[in-house]
């Protein structure tokens, strides 16, 4: 009602200022007026925070200017004012309703979470310990997925978090750990106890192992905790006796940590937080059974009504639709936290293709690809998919005075840790690595450039590559070899790149399958092309015929095809049947063999170029077959 008691004193001021003569005047000033208290207050529908007002006034009608004068509205500008005002309020309603396309409302909000100004980790909710061990690391500001991450797990809700290589996952899951752990020790008592952790970390390689081993270490520093590292390439006996000792987390490979609860040295009691580390390949090279197994005891554990059971977080890179489908049935209700950068390039890596023709050295083109890049200092790693194409590129390399380190499955694991530490090394000059995918996953290394000798077989496998350059925001370079059995593939990745798509189940098997149902789909768009077009041909003739009262073409055509296909069965037919019984009839008889079919018939020139043609055909049959007595001297000299 006051709003209204506005807009009739200014309307009145109006019309007042007017002079108050013609009408036209004062409809033009009411609908100004309605179209402005329709975006303030008159307007029956509310006005969302959200959005920002372009202007905003206040009206103030003094009393000497009030009058008793009245001045009807017209009803068709009102309605129109509101019609306006409804239109303005659905856009907005779907504007903000409305995610953004190909991503689910839950990965939506948690960008949008990731995406809020956050000043640094003391937001996220860890205490001061943590911090210190940040300070001491060098790490001020977190990264989008610490952002999701810390307070997920800090809230103890089971996750999966996924983003690219080289963007501080491991931190995003140690930090808010060991803070629960801290925790737990100051609510519930629990103390450090032999054979009995209470996190265990599972990674799939025992390099992995090593880099989460070596962040556990700097946390503990200040955060003081212990955690010892169980993998397999290493002697049982010294990891038996660090398991005696206290223990808070175990770090290890799933094959070796099932060993150690097998013997009795590790138990299930205490266990209350597990990691996946590098989960996507846990379930997908050969793991699933190893997990299931360890896994089996926990979910028993966790089903008893006394028990608190346990909080699981994994960890991955990339995820397949298969891969996301075995973690959603083995782990129910988990929640999945996704950057917006999974399953896409890094932005600060430089991509290139070298296609290949075929005819130039392979090797070759390597090694002018690799000369320049060590020329300006950089730490070069050379991606190959086999043994022997690893081997074939090391001795190459070694030939052309290049100096390099191998890591593969073939190469000893306290080898791979020795050639490890020679690439990182500062010292003297940095020899190349040339390495299968084995190098591929998990290993945090200062690599400037990338270059795949052996384009991989599918665009996970890229995608783990080219994480070890461009990490934590750094540049890098990639430099691929596409050769042309992999050139569909590689244009496949090489259009996603550049339109920032997800790379997300590319492989050659689906490029190559996708290329047939084009090619057969095109077929048959040329079938049905020729159909219609003989149809219509056809047609258009038995018209033209009934028109004229003759015969139709298509008819006579009909006719003469009809012969040609008698004679040319002719011409088939009888140089077999003479080449097979030809020589008996004329040894049982001593006549030629007639032809029922064309016996009384008159020869014609047809029938004699026919005859013609049998009797070289059955020159041909029998120098291959029996007539033939000097290919078979040799036959009876052997």
């Amino acid at each position: 009602m006051r709003s209204c008691s506005h807009l009739s004193a200014a309307a009145v001021a109006a019309v007042s200022t007017t002079g108050g003569g013609s009408a036209a005047g004062a409809r033009r000033t009411l609908l100004a007026l309605s179209i402005f208290t329709s975006k303030t207050s008159l307007s029956p529908f509310p006005v969302f925070p959200k959005t920002r007002r372009l202007f905003s006034a206040t009206t103030t009608v003094s009393a000497a200017t009030t009058t008793t004068t009245t001045v009807e509205a017209d009803p068709s500008l009102v309605r129109h004012s509101l019609l306006l005002e409804r239109l303005r309020a659905r856009h907005l309603k779907d504007a903000a309703s409305k995610p953004v396309q190909g991503r689910s409302p839950r990965e939506e909000r948690g960008t949008a979470a990731a995406a809020a100004a956050v000043s640094g980790f003391g937001d996220l909710g860890l205490t001061e310990e943590a911090m210190g061990a940040l300070e001491e690391m060098g790490i001020a500001r977190p990264t989008e997925i610490q952002c999701l991450g810390i307070p997920a797990v800090l809230e103890g809700k089971s996750v999966v978090l996924g983003s690219h290589t080289g963007s501080g996952k491991t931190l995003a899951y140690l930090l808010p750990l060991v803070q629960l752990m801290r925790r737990d020790e100051a609510l519930y008592g629990m103390l450090m106890k032999p054979r009995r952790p209470r996190a265990v970390v599972l990674c799939p390689t025992r390099e992995l192992c090593e880099q989460v081993f070596h962040v556990a270490k700097s946390v503990s520093h200040h955060a003081r905790f212990r955690s010892i590292m169980i993998s397999g390439g290493g002697r049982l006996r010294p990891q038996e006796d660090s398991l005696n000792a206290p223990v808070d987390m175990v770090v290890g490979t799933p094959g070796r940590v099932l060993q150690h609860i097998e013997e009795g040295n590790l138990v299930y009691g205490d266990i209350k937080y597990l990691v996946l580390d590098e989960a996507d390949t846990m379930f997908d090279r050969g793991f699933g059974p190893d997990l299931r197994k360890f896994l089996g005891p926990l979910k028993n554990r966790a089903s008893k009504p006394d028990d608190q059971g346990f909080q699981t977080v994994l960890v991955t890179a990339t995820m397949t639709k298969a891969v996301q489908k075995l973690i959603d049935e083995e782990f129910k209700g988990i929640t999945h936290l996704r950057t917006s950068t999974m399953n896409k390039k890094v932005a600060s890596a430089r991509h290139d293709f070298i296609k290949l023709s075929g005819s130039e050295n392979k090797l070759e083109s390597l090694l002018q690809v690799l000369e320049p890049s060590l020329a300006k200092g950089n730490r070069v790693m050379v991606f190959c998919n086999t043994l022997n194409s690893s081997r074939a590129v090391d001795h190459f390399l070694s030939e052309n005075e290049i100096s390099t380190v191998n890591y593969h499955g073939e190469v000893p694991a306290e080898e791979r840790v020795e050639n490890l530490k020679k690439f990182k090394s500062d010292v003297g000059d940095c020899p190349t690595l040339v390495c299968t995918d084995l190098a591929a996953r998990g290993l945090d290394l200062d690599v400037d450039h990338v270059i795949m000798f052996d384009f991989p077989l599918n665009s996970i496998d890229y995608l783990h590559r080219t994480g070890r350059t461009a990490r934590m925001g750094a540049k890098g370079k990639v430099t691929s070899l596409v050769a042309r059995k992999d050139a569909l593939l590689a244009a496949r990745i090489e259009e996603a790149i550049g339109k920032n798509e997800s790379l997300e189940s590319v492989s050659i098997i689906d490029v190559k399958r996708d290329a047939i149902k084009a090619g057969r789909t095109d077929q048959k768009g040329k079938t049905a092309t020729l159909v219609k077009s003989a149809n219509q041909k056809t047609t258009h003739g038995r018209k033209s015929a009934q028109t004229s009262g003759r015969k139709t073409p298509a008819t006579k055509s009909g006719k003469a095809m009809q012969l040609n296909k008698t004679r040319k069965s002719v011409a088939i037919v009888k140089p077999f049947r003479s080449s097979t019984s030809g020589p008996k009839r004329e040894s049982l008889n001593g006549k030629k063999p007639v032809d029922r079919k064309y016996s009384g018939s008159k020869p014609t020139k047809s029938n004699s170029s026919v005859s013609k043609s049998s009797k070289s055909k059955l020159s041909v049959v029998g120098f291959r077959g029996r007539s033939s007595s000097s290919t078979r001297e040799p036959l009876k000299s052997r």
